[in-house]
């Protein structure tokens, strides 16, 4: 078996040996992955269902749905990265918003919500939930006071992102938390951009921490899943509603290869900023660009919250042109290093480009002030660089060569 990890243990540490047992037949050092959906029981042991659930700790292995010892590992590794109490793991990151939102709230509750977030929890939120009998406000969460403002004596939840996707825009996360449980409200982050490498919302106050594992990681490209870390409490109550009711279950193999990823997470994270912070100067000197976007630049208005609340600025970086629609042709055509793709997250940079009428028409519907404050990030659209594992020297260069001319 594997020594125990002292409790001082470094997150570096805890990110390839937090949650790990080793197979006693075997004695291999990297874990098993367990694809059975059935296992033995006694007689009375175990749920037949949610009511049944008890301490997670004394559970057994029964179906797979509910539990699974390759799963388990994965949620006790982020559990120890955010040094929360436990987590539920998820199919993908929008279940696990969902499974947060569809447990916490019900009909005549009212759910604050950043005015920016990622598309599909936006339009989770502003489109099925109403239906629900759920109120929805979106509000500007990088200002505490239109929070305050925005609080009723039916607001249950507060959801923010930090970083949001796909502006880049920071949340004050203590102070949110702060004004949020003086009106008796809980506080969710989606920190899937920030990752644990670089924020632990939790010390900051927050509740709940959910990441889509599919992005920085996993870190691979090749496995879909999602987590919410938080307080025991908390994550028993989603267990037996979310965990249980929705089916949103995540396979044991996506599980093995997220758990692969983590294991390489600080390195490859660390690198990825380094790089990151080597790009965003080159672009913000480039002449093609007409503003570059990413916390770790004195030219991003929340710079000083970055560097109060973040190790590291991140490994997105937004950027904007003139005519972003041609530009986003000519960089199609022309990346050779970059690859011109949706998503985040993956060991390989990736470009692509989010027009600002179409992202608010489709998700935000945005007017007035939310939508001056957007254009003030993302002018007409943003290109959003996701910044892989190559070497800073060759994607200069590939950029260089792809936005020139």
């Amino acid at each position: 078996m594997l020594p125990q990890l002292p409790p001082d243990a470094r997150p570096e540490t805890l990110s390839l040996d937090a949650g790990l047992t080793l197979n006693p037949a075997t004695r291999s050092i990297q874990p098993d992955i367990s694809m059975s959906v059935n296992h033995l029981v006694a007689p009375g042991e175990g749920a037949f269902s949610a009511a049944g659930l008890g301490d997670i700790a004394d559970e057994p292995y029964t179906y797979a749905r509910w539990l699974n010892p390759t799963v388990r590992a994965l949620e006790t590794r982020m559990a120890a990265l955010e040094g929360a109490g436990d987590a539920l793991a998820f199919a993908t990151g929008v279940a696990a918003i969902a499974g947060v939102f569809l447990t916490l709230l019900k009909a005549g509750d009212h759910l604050i919500i950043s005015d920016v977030t990622y598309a599909g929890a936006a339009e989770l939120a502003r489109v099925i939930l109403p239906g629900l009998g759920i109120e929805v406000t979106p509000v500007n969460l990088s200002r505490p006071e239109d929070l305050r403002a925005a609080l009723r004596s039916n607001t249950r939840l507060v959801h923010c992102e930090s970083p949001c996707n796909p502006i880049l825009r920071l949340t004050d996360l203590a102070e949110i938390a702060r004004i949020a449980h003086g009106a008796g409200a809980l506080v969710s982050v989606d920190s899937t951009l920030a990752t644990p490498v670089s924020t632990r919302p939790l010390a900051l106050g927050v509740d709940l921490v959910i990441h889509s594992l599919t992005k920085f990681i996993n870190g691979h490209g090749d496995a879909l899943g999602g987590i919410v870390c938080g307080p025991q409490a908390l994550i028993a109550q989603l267990r037996g509603c979310a965990g249980v009711y929705l089916g949103a279950s995540l396979s044991a193999s996506n599980a093995w290869l997220i758990l692969r990823g983590i294991d390489t997470l600080f390195p490859r994270m660390v690198q990825i900023n380094q790089t990151a912070a080597t790009l965003a100067q080159m672009l913000e000197d480039h002449p093609a660009v007409e503003r570059v976007i990413w916390p770790g630049l004195r030219s991003h208005p929340q710079h000083d919250l970055a560097q109060r609340q973040m190790d590291h600025p991140g490994g997105v970086i937004g950027f904007c042109t003139k005519d972003g629609p041609a530009m986003a042709r000519q960089l199609a055509a022309r990346l050779r290093v970059a690859h011109y793709a949706f998503s985040l997250g993956h060991q390989r940079s990736i470009v692509t480009y989010l027009d600002t009428a179409e992202m608010i028409t489709g998700t935000y519907k945005l007017t007035g002030e939310g939508l001056e404050d957007y254009r003030r990030f993302a002018g007409d659209g943003i290109f959003r660089l996701s910044v892989g594992l190559e070497a800073a020297a060759d994607l200069i260069r590939d950029l260089d060569q792809a936005l020139s001319g």
